[in-house]
């Protein structure tokens, strides 16, 4: 038998049948209260009839009092409490005096006791009951107030961060971009048109998969690492064999879960300070490991690091004087950055250049595994399905030049052996 889903809704969802809910229960316990009371103190059943008129009376007036509060309310301070004021106790005076009139029906001329007298005596009931109600009335309403202003604000700020990681993300690529097809221009020029196309036909494919996933998404690094081999195969068609890639990733790390295109802005320096100032090029590392809780993320280069005059230039350097470097260019501020915006206190963020050479990047982050899902469909997949391999099947159906030998051996099946890439 099929189920139908229960899902909650908050109480005040919709204030006009929340008011009824209350106003019926609310009067409901004041008769109940008063009736039971009545049969205590051995009073006749037929006095339960002038606590029902007495109660129908109460309920009545207040109807009319959410009409006049409802007015009152987004008044100035002075015309709504005033206002308030002189409103509940002309309801009151009403509330006693249909009360006492009832009770002089009731009695008739069995007590000797006048329509003042039982004014006066049963004011307080009429007092009690309307007062506690306005109180109950502002009191739910300005929580209300204070909730939507609390949800408007936290859209507000939902609404910031998400422009700003778009913002953040939109300065990813044109850097990339500009150069890729500057290289494209420059073969195009030079008449070299199968590896223009097969050029073109990466870039194509790298930005389909990276202009997909929404601003501020998350993605497993899996699918980060496959974004990655994207963004190589065409850096490797400008550098050839002066590339050189290594990525140890543990199994475990591959489910999990980070900021999307977090990661390509750090191998995009790498490519630019190690790779490309260099004749021989470069190596890069990349290595995840889950340690503890957390999901351990590193990206080495054999480049000049801090002495190499194109990293130097855009190192900046801790305020305190320790001369320690900080951050290396747009590409790592943005990252840091990003890193901020996702995980606030609880992300590590770290670079070291060696005198020697070489330049590394530590990140660690909450380790948050994908949902099973989520993962199964990514690691089941055939690594010649992923776009990285359908990238380079297109450029290959072009007539390109080969890539080079470690090109293939970076391409990471999602169930992967532990070293992953060329050692070279």
């Amino acid at each position: 038998m099929a189920m139908i889903p229960i899902q909650p809704a908050p109480f005040f969802e919709s204030k006009n049948r929340a008011f009824w809910y209350l106003q019926l229960a609310g009067w409901g316990g004041a008769f109940l209260l008063r009736a039971l009371s009545a049969l205590a103190n051995g009073l006749p059943l037929d006095w339960l009839a002038v606590i029902l008129v007495n109660t129908l009376t109460g309920f009545s007036i207040t109807l009319v009092l959410s009409v006049v509060f409802r007015q009152l309310i987004n008044r100035k301070p002075y015309v709504t409490w005033g206002g308030t004021v002189m409103v509940l106790i002309g309801a009151v005076v009403v509330h006693a005096f249909l009360d006492a009139w009832v009770q002089g029906i009731y009695y008739g001329e069995s007590r000797e006791t006048t329509f003042a007298q039982r004014f006066i005596g049963i004011t307080y009931i009429p007092l009690t009951l309307l007062g506690a109600w306005s109180a109950l009335y502002f009191a739910i309403n300005y929580f209300l107030t204070v909730e939507q202003q609390a949800d408007r604000l936290e859209r507000l700020e939902a609404q910031a961060t998400s422009a700003q990681l778009a913002m953040l993300r939109y300065q990813l690529n044109p850097h990339f971009l500009f150069n890729t097809l500057n290289s494209i221009s420059t073969l195009v020029l030079l008449k070299q048109t199968e590896p223009a196309n097969a050029m073109l036909t990466r870039l194509s494919g790298f930005l389909r998969h990276t202009l997909i996933a929404e601003p501020g998404s998350q993605v497993t690094l899996a699918q980060e690492v496959e974004t990655l081999q994207l963004y190589l195969g065409i850096e490797r068609m400008r550098f050839e064999e002066r590339l050189r890639t290594n990525f140890e990733i543990e199994d475990e790390a591959l489910q999990a879960k980070l900021p999307s295109m977090l990661l390509q802005p750090l191998i995009e320096n790498a490519i630019k300070y190690a790779v490309s100032p260099q004749e021989e090029g470069a190596r890069i590392s990349l290595t995840a490991r889950v340690i503890g809780e957390r999901l351990r993320l590193t990206v080495e280069d054999t480049g000049p690091g801090v002495d190499g005059p194109l990293q130097h230039s855009l190192l900046e350097y801790s305020p305190d004087g320790s001369g320690q470097p900080v951050s290396t260019g747009v590409g790592i501020a943005n990252i840091r950055n990003r890193l901020m915006q996702a995980y606030g206190d609880k992300h590590l963020f770290e670079t070291k250049s060696e005198p020697g050479g070489g330049f590394t990047v530590l990140i660690e982050i909450p380790y948050q595994r994908a949902s099973e899902s989520a993962s199964e469909p990514e690691s089941g997949r055939d690594t010649a399905g992923s776009p990285a391999a359908a990238a380079s099947g297109d450029a290959n159906q072009g007539g390109t030049q080969d890539t080079p030998a470690d090109a293939s051996a970076t391409v990471i099946p999602l169930n992967p052996a532990r070293s992953l890439g060329s050692n070279a």
